[in-house]
Order: C-alpha cells, then structure tokens, then sequence
C-alpha cells in the first residue's frame, strides 16, 4: 500500500531522524498526539507542530536542531519498538524469509514471538489471505509481541491507503506441547527462534508439508551443530541444504575538504550482531 498522499495525521507514527558527527544519523520514534512532545538532544519539537506537515520536510526544534520527518518503514520500526529479548535482526529476517520462500496466502509456524519483529515481517509475507501462528512459552514476550504488533497495525491504518493485515495468531504456549495443536494445521513453512528448537522439531515436522522449509535462527555454530546431532540421532525427516552467517558492512561517503570530491571508507560503527541461519528442507523417508 502506497503511502497517503496527504500530512501526517493524529495517531500514526513518525520518524525524527537528525545527523550528527561523522554523517551518524539519529533517529527517533514517536507516535503524534496533538498534546505531546518530540525531545531530542537538540531540543523539543511538539506534535502539533509536526500533525498537519508532508513527510519529507525538515523542521526546527526549540534549540534550532533540524530534523527531518517522515514515515518510518518497518525496518525502522522494529528496530526502534520496545524490545524485551533480542530482536531478530532485519538482515537476518530477510535472508530467513527467502531461505522459506514464502507466498501470499501461506501459512507459517513461528516459535519464539519475542519482540514481535519476525512475526511483522512474516504478516506482510503472507498477506491478508495468508496466516501466521505465532507461539511464545514467556507471558512477558507474548504481550510486549502483541503490543508492537497492534501498534504498528493501528499506525498504519492511519497513514496509509490499505488496511495491514490481521492475520497474526499470538499463542502463550510451549510448542514442545503443541503436538494435538498442529494435527489439525497444515504449514508451508517453520521458523524457529528459540533456545533449543530441536525439541520442536518433533512436534512442527508433521504438519510441515512435504519439501517445505523450516528456517532455524541460532545465536553462535555450536547451536547448530547440537540441532543436527539431534536431527541424526532421532532420525527426523529434515536436510540440512544450507548454513550462512549474515554480515553487513556500513559504509560512508562524505565530501572532502581537498582534492577528491569525496571520501569513501568503512563507517568507524559497524552492527556487531551476528547469527547463523540453518535451512532445514522437510523430505519422505525412503520405505524400508
């Protein structure tokens, strides 16, 4: 959905973003009502100054800061959200989406809703005609998931011409004792995010459907060693097709002061998170 053509409004989300030395940017999220403030280091914008302004125009706070407004995309806003467990990271949730190559309309398993990061990718994945189940075994990471996931939704009725799809199902349950749950579900796809994702491959495999991928997201290589030791000794129906570290390198290029027009060089800040991405491709066992 293309964004209004119209100001920014009551009741949706803004990004401030303001750069500082070395071509950093800030950025800073808010949510407009007509009787708050946006404080920043370079002072204080109020909302009322913002509602009623186009996106993409650059205004002043109380101390002469300039900061530029617009519409945050969803990237941004997962990163800036109120987080409780680690986010799965936009790099990795991109490479996850295509490791699964999922479609409108399909329905996907997400075990560990954490934040509520992956399960708004996997929404806008799927579509309004598609659904994800989404389980979480901690009350705290179940609400905080839901309550970002509503947020953003209701933002996004008000500042864009479509509706976000509803299609989101946030269970407080541990998957490992799901196993009557997924008798009656048929997924396309898997993705696990949690501590130890070998105790659900038991329980997910028999509703994933025949060659269908379950993404597996660990924190460090001995993880997923003891996943595939697990998925051997059991003598689960799953090939492991792929393992990969997603790494980002940030740049900058500023102009210079001598001779060259500009300067081009790694930026000095560089996103230190790192996880592994195991591809799991669900297959029949050959009939003995």
């Amino acid at each position: 959905a293309a964004p209004r053509p119209g100001p920014f409004r009551a009741g949706e989300l803004a990004l401030a973003e303001v750069r500082r030395k070395r071509n950093a940017a800030l950025k800073m999220l808010c949510r407009l009502a007509a009787e708050a403030v946006l404080t920043s280091p370079g002072g204080v914008l109020p909302h009322r100054d913002i509602i009623g302004q186009l996106p993409g125009q650059v205004l002043c706070t109380s101390r002469g800061a300039r900061l530029l407004l617009r519409r945050p995309s969803l990237e941004e806003y997962v990163l800036l959200m109120p987080r409780g467990p680690t986010i799965a990271y936009p790099k990795d949730i991109s490479a996850l989406l295509t490791m699964m190559d999922i479609h409108p309309g399909d329905t996907v398993l997400e075990t560990g809703s954490g934040s509520g990061a992956m399960s708004l990718f996997l929404s806008r994945a799927v579509g309004p005609k598609g659904r994800v189940l989404s389980y979480e075994i901690r009350e705290d990471h179940h609400s905080l998931a839901k309550k970002n996931y509503r947020h953003w939704r209701s933002a996004w009725e008000i500042g864009h011409r479509d509706e976000w799809p509803d299609n989101v199902e946030f269970i407080l349950k541990d998957i490992s004792t799901a196993a009557e749950d997924m008798k009656s579900v048929t997924l396309d796809a898997v993705v696990l995010d949690m501590l130890n994702p070998q105790c659900a491959l038991p329980v997910v495999h028999q509703s994933l459907k025949q060659g269908g991928v379950c993404a597996v997201y660990l924190a460090n290589i001995t993880q997923v060693i003891d996943l595939l030791d697990r998925i051997r000794s059991c003598k689960l129906p799953f090939l492991c097709e792929r393992i990969i570290e997603v790494t980002h390198r940030s740049w900058s290029v500023l102009p210079a002061k001598i001779k060259l027009p500009y300067i081009a060089r790694p930026s000095h800040w560089q996103e230190a998170h790192s996880a592994f991405l195991t591809k799991l491709r669900k297959f029949r066992p050959l009939l003995s």
